[in-house]
């Protein structure tokens, strides 16, 4: 019986010529996760944030998620931003029906993640009441490092095929920490 060979691995310098091989859907993967296209349904407060964090200072266009599309059949990333009311629940669930697969979806704050302090009959507590949610970014409003954190944390779960939903974890903020420490000695 023959000896199996390993194929080699060669990293293909500049000027030189030559192919590589990979798996047709890890490439995929990795073309999904660099072009996103979004549809923000934008209902709430948190639409400031929003729209700070596709400002040039957090410039998430760095990221493949620039230019939003405002119609859901072109679009496969879906932003609910903000507080959803149970009138706008068939509306929500449309707008995710008529998005082209593969499709995910962002709950922007804590309203669309669990309905943040709205406790009443109008309003809906989660949108995962109604659409598959596969990153909860908390905060009222939430925090553009973590929008941004939300977007790699959903771009890391599309290169690895991940539909499990994740929630973006709080960073710990050196400064306000430091500030805190500079009151304490002041008291």
């Amino acid at each position: 019986m023959g000896e199996m060979t390993k194929p080699s691995t060669q990293v293909i310098e500049a000027g030189q010529t030559g192919f590589a091989t990979t798996k047709f859907n890890e490439l995929l993967s990795w073309a999904r996760k660099y072009s996103l296209f979004q549809y923000p349904f934008v209902t709430a407060c948190c639409a400031m944030e929003f729209m700070a964090v596709m400002s040039p200072r957090f410039d998430l266009a760095r990221f493949g998620a620039e230019a939003p599309r405002f119609t859901p059949r072109q679009s496969d990333l879906l932003w609910v931003v903000g507080t959803v009311s149970q009138r706008q629940a068939p509306i929500l669930k449309r707008v995710y029906e008529q998005m082209c697969d593969p499709k995910w979806v962002i709950a922007f704050g804590t309203c669309a993640s669990c309905g943040g302090f709205y406790d009443n009959y109008a309003t809906l507590a989660g949108i995962d009441k109604v659409v598959p949610v596969d990153v909860y970014i908390p905060g009222c409003p939430p925090r553009p490092e973590g929008v941004m954190d939300g977007l790699l944390l959903l771009q890391d779960k599309i290169q690895r095929g991940d539909r499990t939903p994740r929630i973006v974890k709080p960073r710990h903020d050196p400064a306000a920490a430091l500030t805190r420490l500079r009151t304490s000695k002041d008291a």
